[in-house]
């Protein structure tokens, strides 16, 4: 391991940093996230691979293959361990969690969760004032939030001086719309300085529209903002980050930077 730490780029340790707190990522995900190119970023992962700093696991589809997602290898945990001042675990121990996660239910939301993210940070990589500014999973947001809500995620975008804290809801079409509607009730019951938008990540727009019309019926609760937007909508309309976000009970759309902030003056109303 000692031999490896003299071997990582700045690069290579911001990745073990992300999938550390990330737990996967897929290649074209960490293509946006750090490389910028499909090339480089094959290269690199594969030589990572190779000297066990990172771990890989895809599932067999047909046809074609499904892309790998990356893990932390048995040297990358130890790595992170070390730096903590942490035991470090063993491989066997590393590759069991991998395994258990390649087999996990919930792997696909999770995906989907960092791939919010991630195409927030390929957005900022290539406009000039935009940047996400915070970035926790859903570990650091149960912190925050205690037993009112399980938030999927929480940002802070901010782009040309505005500066939109955030929670985000990624659905997968897998729960009944009552259930979705269910979890504004723990957002309701946030203290003021945790009452950021809430946005629901839909995956198609008719989904979206169905989830709009189901809160027009049943009303937001007080102090809440929830704001929706489909992924396929989305990618056609310049990502997450773009005007692709409507806010429930208003007709127009508006780019992630223009939501409304607890504040309404653009400033920045959050905490650490």
């Amino acid at each position: 391991m000692a031999a490896e730490l003299g071997r990582l780029t700045p690069r290579d340790r911001h990745l073990l940093d992300l999938l550390d707190q990330h737990r996967t990522f897929t290649t074209d995900q960490l293509v946006d996230l750090a490389f910028g190119s499909v090339g480089r970023a094959r290269n690199r992962l594969n030589t990572l691979h190779a000297r066990d700093i990172l771990d890989r696991f895809r599932h067999y589809q047909r046809p074609g293959s499904q892309a790998w997602r990356w893990t932390l290898g048995p040297v990358g945990a130890a790595i992170i361990a070390a730096g903590r001042d942490e035991a470090l675990p063993r491989p066997a121990a590393v590759r069991d969690a991998t395994a258990r996660l390649a087999m996990s239910p919930t792997l696909a939301h999770l995906v989907t969760v960092n791939g919010f993210f991630v195409a927030l940070t390929g957005h900022a990589r290539t406009h000039p004032g935009a940047r996400l500014v915070r970035w926790w999973n859903e570990a650091r947001c149960r912190d925050a939030c205690g037993n009112l809500v399980r938030p999927d995620g929480h940002g802070v975008w901010a782009d040309s001086g505005q500066a939109v804290p955030f929670w985000v809801e990624a659905d997968l079409g897998t729960e009944t719309l009552g259930r979705v509607v269910g979890k504004l009730t723990g957002y309701a019951a946030l203290p003021p300085r945790r009452a950021f938008p809430v946005l629901f990540w839909l995956p198609t727009a008719a989904r979206e529209t169905n989830l709009q019309a189901h809160l027009r019926r049943a009303g937001v609760p007080d102090g809440v903002t929830v704001v929706t937007a489909a992924a396929d909508h989305a990618a056609a309309s310049g990502g997450p980050a773009g005007p692709v976000w409507r806010v429930v009970g208003h007709p127009d759309r508006v780019s992630l930077a223009g939501l409304p902030t607890p504040t309404g003056d653009g400033g920045t109303p959050w905490d650490g």
